[in-house]
């Protein structure tokens, strides 16, 4: 068992750091925030993980929290785990990691920094650089990129679909290799600068699926085809499968966004232009404002309409808003006139503009409203066409950006249905309706 030092107590470290002390490691986690730290010490996860706080507490005799960067001195493995955000001409933000580096205490020995976060191809060269002119020769470096999904973070890590190790020196590599012995996965072992492009091209590459299967969706809903059957039927190729081939409003988060964004700001940095990747992001940004089209279509003019946005966070399983798609939707809204009100089960909803209600059911989001948006698939919206939903609306209409429902069942519970990609129809138009008096309603 080897000893680990995590930087950064966030989503990554934590989950690294929790995962590694799961497998017997014994680990220290470094944070620069006194609360964080404190809140950690007392048992508290700072964000909505399945299983972290598990295993945290199942593991707290192997887990030590600090603000002492000293105390990962005796570590053999030094994990980076810092963010690296967008900056905004598209690169990567790598402060934190120079932060790291710059801040490393006196290592003896042979301990290796290892890059979690994720990096453009050629910082490895960059930091290796950085190592030996800081007198840090001794110092080993490796690039093991994490390929975790919020909302199943904790099982990714223990149950990988494979292992990326990419070294300068075999020998520091197969020391990080050793950390996952324990593990039944497929390790690649290669250079410093393929670990790092592993980790930017398989990112682009799922957004590139996503953003094609709501091209598809988009011409479905033109021609009368259900993208659902549509994605079926692709999946089930042996050579394509089904993942990542569900259309919806787009995706968000702290990764595909600013990953999509660096790998194209790397291309144009090394005289390429991505042409595929610049139409995946604009087909992404184009869907996400389409349910606002859709709504209009229903209702006409929004001004002055009530819609309830159902699920806020950018994905279920997490209280992530990071370019959560109910951003772009709810500002849309607000700027055609609309009256907002969201509910999520997790997501506390501080991200989302001002001037958006918050309502503590799907119940009370409805209550009186023209339309309901699921922008998030949780679980507890695969009931929302029940009775009392239909009687609280003012307008029984569904936009359902997530394709959650049954569409046959959801209408003949009484609501108009709107899907991403599905047939609408004939009878799904609502009837006009005058305009309301604000003094006569309560």
């Amino acid at each position: 068992m080897a000893k680990v030092g995590i930087f950064g107590a966030g989503w990554v470290g934590l989950v690294t750091g929790a995962c590694f002390a799961e497998l017997g490691h014994e680990v220290v986690i470094r944070d620069v925030v006194p609360e964080k730290i404190e809140s950690l010490r007392g048992g508290e996860v700072p964000f909505h993980e399945e299983d972290v706080a598990a295993l945290l507490e199942r593991n707290r005799k192997r887990l030590t929290f600090t603000l002492d960067v000293g105390d990962v001195a005796g570590c053999e493995l030094l994990f980076v785990c810092v963010d690296t955000p967008p900056t905004y001409s598209g690169d990567a933000d790598l402060s934190r990691v120079w932060t790291v580096v710059d801040e490393l205490p006196e290592l003896s020995g042979h301990p290796i920094l290892v890059m979690k976060s994720t990096v453009p191809v050629g910082t490895g060269d960059k930091v290796r650089q950085g190592l030996d002119a800081r007198g840090l020769s001794h110092v080993g470096y490796v690039s093991n990129p994490e390929f975790l999904a919020e909302g199943n973070a904790v099982r990714d890590f223990l149950h990988p679909d494979r292992i990326v190790v990419g070294a300068f020196e075999s020998d520091d590599g197969e020391a990080v290799v050793s950390l996952y012995a324990s593990l039944d996965a497929p390790i690649v072992r290669c250079d410093v600068n393929s670990a790092e492009m592993i980790k930017l091209a398989a990112n682009a590459f799922l957004m590139t699926r996503i953003s094609f299967i709501n091209e598809i969706a988009n011409v479905c809903e033109a021609t009368g085809a259900d993208v659902v059957k549509v994605a079926e039927g692709i999946g089930l190729d042996h050579r394509l499968g089904p993942h990542f081939l569900r259309a919806g409003i787009g995706y968000g988060g702290s990764c595909f966004p600013k990953d999509s964004l660096a790998l194209k700001q790397l291309a144009s940095n090394s005289g390429y232009h991505f042409q595929l990747l610049s139409a995946v992001i604009e087909v992404n940004e184009l869907q996400k404002k389409r349910v606002v089209g859709k709504l209009k279509r229903h209702l006409g003019s929004l001004n002055g309409k009530k819609v309830a946005l159902l699920g806020l966070a950018f994905k279920p399983n997490t209280d992530d808003m990071r370019e959560a798609p109910s951003i772009v939707v709810a500002s849309r809204l607000l700027a055609e006139g609309a009256e907002v009100r969201g509910w999520d089960p997790v997501a506390d909803g501080r991200a989302l503009p001002r001037g958006v209600e918050l309502a503590p059911t799907p119940l009370e989001a409805v209550r009186g409203a023209d339309a309901a948006v699921i922008v998030t698939e949780w679980p507890e919206l695969k009931d929302l066409a029940r009775p009392e939903v239909r009687d609280a609306m003012a307008n029984p209409l569904i936009v359902d950006g997530r394709n959650l429902l049954d569409p046959v069942a959801v209408r003949a519970a009484g609501f108009v249905y709107e899907g991403i990609g599905r047939p609408t129809s004939p009878t799904d138009v609502l009837p006009e309706t005058p305009e309301r008096d604000p003094e006569l309603e309560t």
